[in-house]
């Protein structure tokens, strides 16, 4: 399952997204020559990326940001710098360039800190953009939460794009990742799911001051959810399958 695209355009380029993902890539090419290497690509993970015993003991704390840039293959670089187009935009529209960089930066931070309250003795170093951006979700979802989102949706060998409400798409996502997280023992490697709740959770938070502002549940009454300008709109294109005659 995998948003491609929202139906809430933004009023003006986004600045800091579109930097953001350059930096990702640029960050990512720096080390992609030695990924194959397991020694040295785990060097470098354990030089930038946050380690939470290292944090713990009151090391490492510039490396909560600098983890925020890496990260450990080209599928997990795409599917974060595809959630951060998606959903980025509208953000940084609604806050401006500068905050939404500030907004970004500490959703980043909170989830960092979960990962670390959750596991704060693991050896295991954390890498990724996917705390931060989980925040930028955590503020779509209280902003707009009927925004039309296309998912695609694949099953086997059958693809389908299908609009659904950003409330189901978000809500559906961070259940998945306290859920993961709760299943998952603590200090093992692999997804860091608590990062992407504790991320998730730091976005609402901050962006509930601009709710409220807002109109809190009058703005939500006064838009329907829905972003309050007009949605774009797709055009589908539908395939024909070709039918095979069969032979007499």
């Amino acid at each position: 399952m995998f948003p491609i695209r929202d139906h809430n355009p933004s009023e003006r380029t986004p600045y800091v997204t579109l930097a953001l993902i350059a930096i990702n890539v640029m960050v990512f090419l720096s080390y992609f020559p030695i990924l194959g290497d397991a020694r040295a690509s785990t060097q470098v993970f354990l030089t930038w990326g946050l380690v939470p015993a290292e944090l713990s003991s009151g090391g490492g704390v510039a490396n909560i940001f600098t983890s925020m840039f890496l990260h450990g293959g080209i599928m997990h670089l795409l599917g974060n710098m595809l959630f951060l187009w998606v959903f980025g935009d509208n953000l940084e529209d609604e806050l401006g360039h500068g905050t939404f960089l500030g907004f970004y930066l500490l959703s980043g931070v909170g989830a960092g800190l979960a990962q670390v309250i959750s596991a704060p003795n693991s050896p295991i170093p954390m890498v990724g953009a996917s705390g931060a951006i989980a925040g930028v979700l955590g503020g779509y979802l209280l902003l707009y939460p009927k925004a039309r989102v296309d998912v695609l949706f694949i099953i086997v060998i059958i693809f389908k794009i299908i609009p659904i409400p950003a409330g189901i798409v978000l809500t559906v996502w961070f259940a998945m990742q306290v859920f993961s997280g709760a299943a998952t023992p603590a200090g093992s490697g692999g997804v860091a799911y608590w990062a992407h709740a504790g991320g998730f959770l730091a976005g609402l938070v901050m962006i509930l001051p601009l709710w409220l502002k807002l109109g809190g549940p009058g703005f939500w009454r006064r838009t329907h959810g829905h972003p309050d300008h007009p949605e774009a709109r797709y055009r589908r294109v539908s395939t024909r399958i070709p039918k095979v005659r069969r032979r007499r």
